[in-house]
């Protein structure tokens, strides 16, 4: 069988290898990049890929792109507004994938967390980030994880030592500062909550209009016994952005993962997250909303591993597609053999605006135990012509009609953020969206 075809790429730009970046040297570290480039050569993933089949990466590979020089200073001006301004806690800040300590706000730490800069890490303490950062191994032929792994410039470490409540979330801000031409990232977060802790992320992806950009970041989470994370990713990039994410995060037994997705820019965008299960009594929650229009792509590609008893999943995506904008999502619940006592679910809702936009979606069960509880479901149409006519015969115009009930669609979603200021961020992105209707 032949095997699935990519796309040619010629990335990165001659003269901008990886001997410039952050560890070059270290024999691990070498045989990782070493291994990302031997897969990355062989281009973008295809579309006769599987897990590609509704995302074209063609436009991608048309574009040259260079990543960031390393010897360059950080853009010092003002990198536009925060959405999460007035959120208090650490924050790192992330230029060009790179970690600007001048933008962030790392002083002060609460007691129990620990906070390094990848690049940074890797000059202090590089046996110390051997162990947390993985093996060539570990991207399993992931194309996207191999540019990452070949080409990451820095990121950042967020650790917790065990038993420890941070009340305030982390931020983690990625902001986009074009220059000339074509510009690619691939940042690496490593996240790791020790047993018994509590922590929340709040992570951000920005950039204005402009010159294209790539961004390829990578946040690998492990989650250990009992341990608790929520996970707030918004992204609103700029309309020739590109963006390629993968979230891999690993439970051990009785952790809760909660993750919340919000996307609303980029030309195209692509939300992968891989769950797996390694402890009994674990639970992930994943929801997930995308808003798109003009020519907009957005996928949304989930995997839950179910590899151990007695865990619980639950999976509610839900978006608005507007003008001639293309929505994907693939979700798929596995179920190992000695998976009993399962209990999956995943649904996803898509709310279309315009006669001309799409979704492609695809919920998936592969079970191999026989004591499960598992469900999947889809739907997808247009705003219910009876709440249309009772909104006008209330004296609303058409506009104002068609918020409400896209407020009302995605709000339901917003009201499983638990922290209220993120809350109140993410539904004012939404209406902020909504506000830009021009119907």
């Amino acid at each position: 069988m032949p095997a699935p075809r990519t796309i040619p790429f010629d990335y990165p730009a001659p003269g901008a290898g990886p001997a410039a970046l952050p560890g070059a040297g270290l024999p691990w570290l070498d045989a990782l990049r070493d291994e990302g480039r031997r897969l990355s050569a062989d281009g973008l993933p295809g579309t006769r890929m599987e897990a590609w089949k509704y995302t074209n990466l063609a436009a991608l590979a048309e574009l040259e792109f260079s990543p960031p020089a390393m010897g360059a200073e950080l853009p010092s001006a003002d990198l536009g507004p925060d959405a999460f301004e007035g959120l208090e806690g650490p924050s790192l800040v992330f230029v060009n994938g790179r970690l600007s300590r001048g933008h962030s706000r790392l002083d002060g730490l609460p007691g129990g967390l620990r906070v390094r800069g990848l690049a940074q890490g890797l000059a202090d303490d590089p046996a110390g980030i051997e162990a947390l950062i993985g093996s060539a191994e570990s991207l399993n032929g992931d194309l996207m994880a191999a540019f990452n792994a070949a080409f990451a410039a820095d990121g950042c470490i967020v650790e917790t030592a065990p038993g420890a409540v941070i009340d305030e979330p982390i931020r983690l801000r990625f902001v986009a500062a074009p220059g000339e031409g074509p510009l690619a990232y691939h940042p690496r977060v490593i996240v790791r909550v020790r047993a018994g802790s509590r922590l929340s992320l709040v992570e951000s992806h920005e950039g204005p209009a402009g010159a294209p950009t790539w961004s390829n970041p990578l946040v690998d989470i492990e989650l250990g016994e009992g341990a608790r994370l929520s996970h707030v990713k918004l992204q609103i990039e700029g309309e020739s952005a590109y963006h390629t994410a993968l979230t891999k995060a690993a439970l051990a037994g009785e952790a809760r993962y909660e993750s919340h997705l919000l996307a609303l820019g980029a030309r195209l965008a692509r939300h992968e997250i891989h769950i797996r299960f390694d402890g009994e009594g674990a639970d992930c929650q994943l929801r997930g909303g995308y808003m798109a229009r003009d020519s907009q792509h957005v996928d949304n590609t989930t995997v839950i591993d179910h590899a151990v008893p007695h865990c619980e999943s639950r999976e509610v995506y839900k978006g608005v597609l507007d003008d001639t904008a293309r929505g994907v999502f693939q979700g798929k619940i596995i179920v190992r053999q000695d998976a009993q006592k399962t209990d999956g679910h995943q649904l996803n809702r898509t709310l279309l605006l315009s006669r001309k936009a799409e979704i492609d979606t695809k919920p998936e069960l592969e079970i191999y135990a026989d004591d499960v509880k598992c469900s999947h479901g889809a739907t997808a149409g247009e705003p219910e012509d009876d709440q249309l006519f009772y909104l006008r015969s209330r004296g609303l115009d058409l506009h104002t009609a068609r918020k409400l009930i896209v407020e009302g669609f995605m709000g339901e979603l917003l009201e499983e953020v638990g922290h209220e200021p993120t809350r109140v961020v993410l539904a004012d992105c939404v209406a902020a969206w909504i506000d830009g209707d021009r119907s």
